[in-house]
């Protein structure tokens, strides 16, 4: 058996951050969570990855962060240092999606929100349960989770706890998909293939326009896609070239 709390494997360009505590549901405690840092950080300056999955070893995608651990005392490297991880993963180069089956609860769900795009087994169960233990977040979800559902379906979610299915997450905009858990990977794989094919010079810029134009009035988001402020893709001649392929 693998020690390893996060495991990475690469293949074609495409790389895959498992987290590996399937006795406890992959809870995220703060060693799990130093362990996905060091892969977030090697993978940032690696530009042989071109989109990074983010999944979960066993029965469920993660349980959330692990109380277990918060009772024994457990600490993190510094004080916010989960909600960083999730920051880097967000921040990262390369487009990463959250593959989500089984349980994927409040702390679980700040981590999902920190990539580009969730694809879901149908019978996954998605909720913020902060409400459930007299918990706030401090992870991201009040400005994350409002992102990706709206204002008043973040409301209704985070205050009732309610659990939802991988089918009324993509009904309501927080995945991109949902499929039958055996279509899971394939899904996934898909998808990930569709985006190495194409530039990951486009990939990356287009990442970093889009995040812009969320912190900026629209008008003045135009104008500076426009500027080009990240220059054109090293590969865009080569590319033109080639008919597109």
């Amino acid at each position: 058996m693998n020690d390893d709390l996060v495991l990475r494997s690469d293949v074609d360009g495409v790389t895959t951050l498992t987290l590996n505590r399937p006795d406890k549901l992959n809870a995220m405690n703060p060693a799990a969570f130093v362990e996905l840092r060091n892969h977030i950080d090697a993978i940032g300056d690696d530009a042989s990855v071109r989109v990074v999955v983010l999944k979960g070893a066993g029965r469920c995608f993660c349980a959330g962060n692990d109380l277990g651990s918060i009772a024994a005392g457990e600490k993190a490297p510094s004080r916010h240092y989960q909600a960083e991880t999730i920051d880097a993963l967000e921040a990262l180069p390369q487009a990463t999606i959250a593959q989500v089956h089984g349980h994927c609860y409040t702390g679980a769900l700040e981590l999902v929100l920190g990539c580009d795009l969730i694809i879901c087994a149908d019978d996954a169960s998605i909720g913020d349960t902060h409400g459930q233990w007299g918990l706030i977040p401090v992870w991201g979800m009040s400005v994350r989770l409002p992102e990706r559902v709206g204002v008043a379906k973040a409301r209704e979610l985070s205050f009732t706890a309610r659990r939802i299915t991988g089918i009324e997450a993509a009904q309501v905009g927080l995945a991109v998909r949902s499929v039958p858990l055996d279509e899971l990977d394939a899904a996934v794989a898909t998808t990930a293939g569709q985006i190495t094919a194409n530039s990951s010079g486009t990939v990356s810029k287009m990442k970093r326009l889009i995040t812009d134009s969320q912190n900026m009035a629209r008008a003045e988001a135009l104008l500076r896609e426009r500027e080009l402020p990240y220059g054109r893709p090293d590969d865009m001649e080569e590319r033109m070239r080639a008919g597109g392929r």
